[in-house]
């Protein structure tokens, strides 16, 4: 025969248990989330000079010419939609953690597809605790110190760059520790290479992925990250590789050389919305990994040089920007950015050697999810043999942002 506390115990803790299932229902059901997100936008901008036609709703130092009738008279609009984006997300408690995923593109062609709008992707993983997979910012990368503008392209002086990578993370609570493998494209400058008949050209060969790390310490005050990259560059030449008549193709040439970089990045609050953006890179062989600008790799020396091989391509960046909120209406960001290459004595006198960037501009949110804006943007590129050219423009965006749980 149960007491009277027992009677009003076990009453209680039914209770407890039927609380605490609801409470883990509950928690499971937030951790569970599905968003179509993304915004439609537009812009229309006036260059003072002549693009690229490529490039044209894009400022890329090393696309500026450096011959003032390369592309036609100076003076030349356009209006583009390319910036427009969508992408879906979701988190799913899967094996007592949760599984993240997400898909993300936009319309702005690059490549092989450079001038058209035409899909982009983005970003393209799945984080399931420690481990992430598919495509996403390189670790090698800070994105936090991309301004606040609305220019596409952006300061040309900071690593960018979102390759497919296999990714283990720390979490130590402020900080963590990431390490990753990454996809190792390389871009090779055939330069004095192509001066030699029987050497056609270069090719990039990957035989070894590259390598990242990076640590980030976050705080009130803002963030501070390293990023490192080591990385094997490879080369080869094919040709006939036999005298006489016919075509025997083979690797008539190959070498390699190590990559590395170092990338020193720090965002610094200054109120609630207010913030610094910088970081400073160094490494050769990163060109890939940049916003824009330079080769990764190039020929020693000119043709005739002894064991004419090729070298990692040595780079500098920097990129400094201020955000700053006049209120919830209105914000401004400025700021200057810069990459240098120390050019080998195999690269051709027309070759990219330094370029810069700098932007300003003044933006207004009429109304939740609405941006609306100027920005002026500057750009100059300076070529190996002292070359130069420079593009100035005023950028008008329009832009409407969109998500599910709008409707939710």
């Amino acid at each position: 025969m149960r007491t009277r506390t027992q009677r009003f115990c076990l009453p209680l803790a039914l209770s407890a248990v039927a609380l605490g299932v609801q409470h883990a229902a509950n928690a499971q059901a937030q951790d569970k989330s599905f968003e179509v997100y993304g915004f439609a936008m537009v812009d229309y901008t006036q260059n003072f000079d002549r693009a690229n036609p490529d490039w044209e709703d894009a400022l890329r130092p090393s696309r500026i010419a450096t011959d003032d009738e390369l592309y036609g008279a100076n003076g030349h609009a356009s209006v583009s939609a390319k910036q427009s984006r969508l992408g879906v997300r979701a988190n799913l408690p899967v094996g007592g953690q949760t599984l993240t995923t997400r898909f993300e593109f936009d319309m702005f062609g690059v490549g092989s597809d450079a001038g058209e709008t035409t899909i982009r992707l983005r970003h393209a993983y799945g984080q399931w605790g420690s481990w992430l997979a598919g495509q996403t910012n390189s670790l090698f990368m800070d994105g936090d110190i991309f301004p606040n503008t609305v220019e596409y392209w952006g300061p040309n002086g900071m690593v960018f760059l979102r390759p497919p990578q296999i990714r283990w993370t720390s979490d130590n609570g402020d900080g963590n520790f990431s390490v990753a493998i990454e996809n190792p494209a390389a871009d090779i400058d055939s330069g004095h290479f192509n001066d030699v008949p029987e050497f056609p050209g270069a090719q990039g060969q990957e035989e070894l992925p590259d390598l990242t790390a990076q640590y980030r310490f976050t705080g009130d005050w803002g963030k501070f990250q390293i990023g490192a990259i080591a990385r094997k560059i490879g080369v080869e030449i094919l040709g006939d590789t036999l005298p006489g008549p016919g075509v025997d193709n083979g690797v008539i040439f190959e070498d390699s050389d190590t990559g590395y970089g170092v990338d020193l990045t720090t965002v610094v609050n200054f109120g609630q919305r207010d913030a610094l953006r910088a970081g400073v890179v160094y490494g050769e062989g990163i060109a890939t990994y940049m916003n824009d600008g330079g080769m990764d790799a190039g020929p020693i020396g000119p043709p005739g040089t002894p064991n004419n091989g090729i070298e990692a391509v040595p780079m500098t960046g920097v990129s400094v920007y201020f955000d700053h909120y006049w209120s919830n209406a209105w914000s401004t960001s400025f700021g200057y950015s810069y990459n240098e290459v120390d050019n080998t004595l195999g690269q051709t006198p027309d070759t990219y050697k330094k370029g810069q960037y700098a932007s300003f501009n003044l933006l207004h949110y009429p109304a939740e999810r609405i941006l609306m804006g100027v920005e002026a943007i500057w750009g100059t590129r300076e070529n190996l043999n002292g070359a130069d050219g420079s593009e100035t423009r005023l950028q008008f965006s329009f832009k409407y942002n969109f998500s599910s749980k709008d409707f939710q």
